[in-house]
């Protein structure tokens, strides 16, 4: 089974949000001891809110974040690859990489939200389309990370001795998360590619797409312990009734599952009760936890599971 440690970290999608709400969650779950630290990729809010609402970019907010951190890693989970060339992506992440003194994440998935793309006139395509564009990305990103020039003439995408100057601080490059869980290309997309992969979903269905990751990593040659294998999810500690209520109901809406069912899939309830959820996604080798939150911040919950919880998995 993996090697990788047991890891935790928050998202903040950027809806609805407030900078000053923002940094301030970024600086605290840095100081309380978070792995990971992580905006989204959308330029509407997409959960359960007004698509015309407020939401920040992301790629300028996770510039301005790394200036506000100083040892978690930083990422978006995930960047659209359709939303810009992945030589922009590649320049941009290397930039960011310099400002946070070598601690992002490059995230990546293929795009799937299609008002976006129709309301900024971006081609949606379809979804084979969007997969094979992916992987023709992954390896510009790689190489113009890698190589002094790097050349690709693709069926999305042609360049001609592109150059990454400076290259990112982290060599041989910044891990590459892909996220996603289509299980006849995106998987093998990963096992090609990622440093690290993202899904959402219950510890049953991970380890059924982590046997099949394994099976295209097999073959291709690659160790599919190599991938860091993370969770998006939800964090409800030691939450009144009310609260408990409120998340469990929106983790079955996004499952499609009743809310007893998707209680499994967050960490509620007491230390206890989500010591036992993080062993069973253990089990089938999901390590890293990630913990997507929206305003208003528990900020008392996120700062009590860290001190209450975290030590006793690393311990």
């Amino acid at each position: 089974m993996s090697e990788h440690p047991v890891r935790f970290g928050i998202q903040t999608p950027q809806q609805q949000a407030q900078w000053s709400q923002m940094r301030g969650l970024w600086q605290k779950a840095d100081l309380w001891g978070y792995d990971s630290l992580w905006v989204f990729d959308h330029f509407y809010p997409i959960m359960g809110a007004d698509p015309a609402g407020p939401c920040l970019e992301g790629w300028t907010a996770l510039a301005a974040l790394s200036q506000q951190t100083s040892r978690a890693r930083i990422g978006t989970l995930v960047n659209g690859n359709t939303y810009r060339n992945p030589c922009i992506t590649a320049k941009m992440a290397a930039t960011v990489d310099h400002l946070s003194a070598g601690r992002l994440v490059l995230g990546i998935g293929a795009g799937w939200y299609e008002l976006e793309h129709a309301s900024f006139g971006i081609d949606f395509k379809t979804v084979g389309w969007r997969l094979r564009a992916l992987d023709e990305a992954c390896q510009i990103i790689k190489g113009m990370f890698t190589r002094d020039k790097f050349s690709l003439r693709g069926r999305h995408y042609n360049v001609s001795d592109a150059v990454c100057s400076p290259r990112p601080l982290q060599q041989p490059h910044p891990p590459l998360m892909v996220a996603g869980t289509g299980e006849k290309v995106l998987l093998r997309i990963v096992a090609k590619y990622a440093d690290m992969w993202n899904s959402g979903g219950s510890a049953e269905r991970l380890g059924h797409l982590i046997a099949v990751l394994k099976r295209h990593c097999d073959a291709i040659g690659r160790d599919s312990d190599e991938i860091e294998k993370t969770v998006i999810t939800s964090l409800c500690y030691r939450a009144g009734a009310e609260r408990e209520k409120e998340v469990m109901a929106r983790a079955a809406a996004m499952s499609r599952s009743t809310p007893q069912e998707a209680r499994k899939n967050v960490l509620i309830g007491s230390a206890d009760e989500c010591l036992e959820t993080i062993e069973r996604y253990r089990r089938v080798g999901v390590t890293h936890f990630i913990f997507s939150m929206t305003p208003p911040y528990m900020e008392d919950e996120i700062q009590a599971f860290a001190e209450e919880v975290i030590p006793r998995v690393r311990g």
